[in-house]
């Protein structure tokens, strides 16, 4: 069966994380998206993964489902639906390596608990587990990897977000020019990376050296609003066994929904300072400074996936999975009203609509334009069915600066000095 799977989320434990990312905060949330299994993140924290343990349940196999007494029943009967978590977390390696400071995210996944904790015992010999979900360690990321298999073969480490400048394998700042020079002999325990908001599967195609690899797409969420801004799609059964199954072989891997990648906050270089924003072209032209202040700019992912690139854009490969760009919901009815996200008349409307037609992820992919009509207003219809043709106005982002995004509105007053509106 065809399912949506969110794999990298974070708990109430992470830092600048909401407290609605409980486990039945996650519960509720990924039925009004439509998500079928999402991530627990953060089981290397001690009091989450005892949370976890006290809330769950063996779910189908490899998988957890929350128990009865903990579920609401607030949930829209459009919208209601199983939710399976599947245990995650997101560990962040600061280690010195051929001669540079290496900071390199990672997504481990596990099958059940106690290969978990067998993890989290060898963790808690290197740093401090308390303090933060995702911790920080002093540990080689090719180290955290065979930690990862020796706590259990079925584990599965993903190279978290991987074009983000500052913590990534091919991070501009601190990572690596390839899969290779990370993780040396253990490379072939590599079977995906995850994409990052900034870039989508048509950039990364453009490397020949990522063919063998399945390109996953996650919301990194912090707060139960933004999960599944980026998901996956299975075609398997729903048990752990076979959705990693997918990720090694692609069989059964349906590809991914994802960001504009322009929207992402790392798109484009930049200086977030002195508003300043640049295409890979002219960051060169200005030898990597900032044409108004004279600092070194932030080299964003677009220049970076250029920079590692043998391929021109536009080539696909072979058999390589679609995927397609989304706006959440929210978003696209607050800008047809002209008002913020979080007013009352968006959240109004936004429950109509999950009312009527289920889950977010129906409205956004599935939904007739008649059906949407119906439910909100023409013009929440039409701003649909551009997003779903990508027929939208994008501001990049830069330098840790989200990109601004329209379907209707003109992006002229106030954007950074030097920014390209992309169609």
């Amino acid at each position: 069966m065809s399912f949506i799977a969110d794999l990298h989320v974070h708990s109430k434990y992470s830092r600048a994380t909401s407290q609605d990312m409980s486990p039945e905060g996650l519960w509720r949330a990924a039925q009004l998206k439509g998500i079928r299994v999402i991530a627990t993140g953060d089981f290397t924290h001690p009091a989450w993964i005892k949370e976890l343990k006290e809330k769950t349940e063996p779910g189908e196999p490899g998988l957890f489902s929350l128990k009865n007494k903990y579920r609401a029943n607030d949930v829209p009967a459009s919208c209601a639906a199983e939710v399976s978590f599947i245990l995650s977390a997101e560990i962040s390696c600061i280690y010195s390596k051929n001669g540079k400071t290496r900071k390199v995210h990672a997504v481990v996944l596990m099958p059940d608990f106690a290969s978990a904790e067998r993890l989290n015992a060898s963790l808690a010999k290197i740093g401090n587990l308390h303090s933060d979900g995702r911790p920080i360690l002093g540990l080689d990321a090719k180290e955290l990897l065979r930690m990862t298999l020796d706590a259990s073969p079925e584990g599965m480490f993903i190279p978290a977000h991987v074009w983000t400048p500052w913590f990534s394998v091919f991070g501009a700042m601190s990572g690596f020019d390839t899969m290779e020079e990370c993780f040396e002999d253990l490379t072939p325990h590599i079977h995906a990376i995850e994409t990052g908001l900034s870039s989508d599967p048509a950039m990364n195609w453009r490397l020949s050296k990522l063919d063998d690899l399945t390109l996953v797409s996650n919301s990194d969420a912090h707060s139960a609003a933004k999960l599944g801004r980026e998901a996956n799609i299975f075609d398997t059964d729903i048990s752990y066994g076979a959705m990693i199954d997918a990720i090694k072989t692609k069989q059964g891997f349906g590809g991914t929904i994802e960001f504009f990648p322009e929207e992402g906050k790392y798109h484009y270089d930049g200086h977030r300072d002195c508003g300043v924003s640049l295409t890979p072209r002219e960051t060169v032209r200005n030898n990597y400074l900032c044409p108004s202040c004279g600092k070194r700019v932030t080299v964003g992912v677009m220049h970076r996936v250029d920079k590692l690139a043998d391929r021109e854009e536009g080539f696909r490969p072979k058999d390589a999975p679609g995927y397609s760009s989304i706006i959440p919901l929210a978003e696209i009815i607050a800008e047809t009203l002209q008002c913020g996200v979080n007013t009352k008349k968006v959240r109004a409307i936004h429950e109509k609509m999950l009312d009527d037609l289920g889950n977010e992820f129906s409205v956004l992919l599935k939904a007739e334009p008649r059906d949407i009509e119906a439910a909100s207003t023409p013009a929440v219809a039409e701003a649909v069915t551009l997003m779903r043709a990508g027929k939208v106005r994008i501001a990049p982002g830069y330098d840790g600066e989200y990109g601004k995004i329209r379907i209707f509105e003109r992006l002229e007053q106030g954007e950074p000095k030097g920014q390209i509106i992309l169609l």
